[in-house]
């Protein structure tokens, strides 16, 4: 199966996790007895459904067009999605759930054992596994020492992108933790310019770092 073909599948499934996101994050806040079901079911919608979906799409493409047909790719596509509704609902609510994070948390990191397993590659495979104990950490650190800059799901947040970071990298776990920082003053600088927000305004934290890591993503997959 070729590269292109592999995009190809990848955008298609795309437009489906989009959809589903874009429903999910319109049903937020859930029910704390809440199946699937009831999440996803046709109703509410976050933002332009439209948007959500060509979006979710492209960006899986483009992670199908980077990874190819390789044993790493499920896992990618996994954070793909998952990245896109934990940035709707962080920009909505300003919140990260648990029941998206820690899920992804333990399903990314099975994805890249089953990676490692048949790729041989248990070096990366520490690699990632550290690289989300040096993220949690370091976040928690800035968390404890600024607590109205950074929230506890930042810290989960940072786990969780320092798993699939380090499997790539050392390089791409500080490139994907100091992207997320550029992104996020671009941002403030950007809204600030246009009288969007104030000098005591806040913005979700989760998205700038969602965006950082996908840049790194993007940048070691294609050139690294």
């Amino acid at each position: 199966m070729t590269d292109l073909a592999v995009a190809l599948a990848a955008a298609v499934l795309g437009l489906l996790v989009g959809t589903l996101a874009g429903r999910a994050a319109g049903r937020f806040p859930w029910a704390p007895d809440a199946g699937l079901r009831d999440v996803v079911a046709p109703g509410a919608v976050a933002g332009h459904p439209p948007v959500v979906a060509t979006g979710t799409a492209l960006l899986f493409g483009v992670t199908g067009l980077a990874f190819g047909p390789s044993w790493e790719l499920p896992a990618f596509l996994l954070l793909a999605g998952a990245g896109v509704l934990l940035g709707i609902v962080d920009l909505q609510h300003r919140l990260l759930p648990d029941r998206v994070v820690l899920p992804a948390l333990g399903a990314g990191a099975a994805l890249l054992l089953v990676a490692a397993a048949a790729e041989g590659a248990w070096p990366a495979l520490l690699r990632a596994a550290l690289g989300s104990v040096v993220l949690f950490a370091a976040f928690l650190a800035l968390a404890l020492i600024s607590p109205g800059g950074l929230g506890m799901g930042d810290v989960k947040l940072a786990a969780l992108l320092g798993l699939y970071l380090g499997w790539l990298g050392w390089g791409a776990v500080l490139l994907g933790a100091v992207a997320g920082f550029v992104v996020q003053a671009v941002v403030a600088l950007g809204l600030l310019a246009f009288r969007r927000i104030g000098l005591r305004g806040e913005l979700p934290f989760g998205p700038a770092l969602l965006a950082g890591t996908a840049l790194a993503v993007g940048w070691v997959a294609v050139l690294g």
